[in-house]
């Protein structure tokens, strides 16, 4: 495995794949770390999810997943996409 050279932080990832931040924030609640997400700690006890190139691929799926179980009417985030 590659060693982690750069991640996003949410608000930029939502930036990049033109999405809102809050729809970001509801489908992050379900990803793993294996999803290639973490989360970044900085001064004064600030803390925000992260996530590395795969970690966007990931998001990518769990946020199209997400948008398919709202449309119809389900919960999301019962079940990780590809599962």
């Amino acid at each position: 495995m590659a060693a982690i050279t750069r991640v996003y932080t949410l608000p930029l990832a939502a930036e990049m794949l033109g999405e809102d931040a809050e729809l970001l924030w509801e489908v992050y609640v379900d990803m793993e770390p294996e999803d290639s997400c973490l989360w970044v700690y900085g001064p004064d006890d600030q803390q925000i999810p992260a996530f590395t190139d795969f970690g966007l691929e990931s998001l990518t799926d769990f946020i199209r997943e997400h948008k398919t179980n709202r449309g119809r009417g389900e919960k999301g985030g019962e079940q990780k996409p590809g599962s």
